[in-house]
């Protein structure tokens, strides 16, 4: 069976069987706590650069307050720490606010396992100033990737330097052997609790 079609399968059975159940708890949880904890909308769908440098709407559970009308964060912005809700920290702490990315998967928008889809003006931008970004856009986005279990959260344009690079690697060694690896090392940080 041809690496893609196994890779997909796996994406559809593990996240129906395993990832689904506990969207569903933690969805339920957030619809009582959200209203006292984190006032607003309880997803938060930012567009992302995906596969074919194809935009996206990324599903998450919101973390932060939202952001004031007009407001934009450029790539080598510092992340808003000031506006992130203590139960935000939270869901960011265990990865619970990627769950929702279960979503994208079904959709065939996202795996389990690839490059991490960057903020859609910030990839315009990288595919501009970054040798090699475009390439890292071959294959689906990933819920996590090589780049993050290597390097954990970047920003950037030094830092998306270094994490296109793992893409790039990643892209050239693409397996079931590294997806393991790659899926094994993410369920370390989140029991860790060492989400970003």
């Amino acid at each position: 069976m041809p690496f893609g079609l196994a890779k997909r399968i796996f994406d559809l059975g593990f996240s129906a069987l395993v990832l689904v159940p506990p969207l569903l708890l933690v969805g339920a949880c957030l619809l009582v706590l959200n209203p006292v904890l984190n006032p607003g909308p309880l997803l938060y769908r930012p567009r992302r650069m995906g596969r074919g440098c194809t935009p996206f709407r990324i599903y998450k559970f919101r973390t932060m307050a939202p952001a004031p009308p007009g407001a934009r964060r450029g790539p080598e912005d510092p992340v808003e720490t000031e506006r992130m809700t203590r139960l935000g920290a939270c869901l960011r702490r265990a990865r619970f606010d990627e769950l929702p990315q279960i979503i994208n998967v079904f959709r065939g928008e996202m795996s389990l396992i690839g490059p991490r889809p960057d903020d859609l003006p910030h990839a315009r931008r990288f595919l501009l100033d970054i040798p090699g970004y475009r390439l890292r856009h071959a294959v689906r986005p990933g819920i996590s990737g090589l780049a993050q279990v290597e390097l954990g959260y970047v920003q950037g344009r030094d830092g998306t330097c270094r994490k296109t690079e793992l893409d790039l690697e990643y892209i050239r060694r693409a397996g079931p052997g590294l997806d393991a690896l790659i899926f094994w090392r993410t369920l370390r940080i989140i029991v860790d609790l060492k989400g970003e």
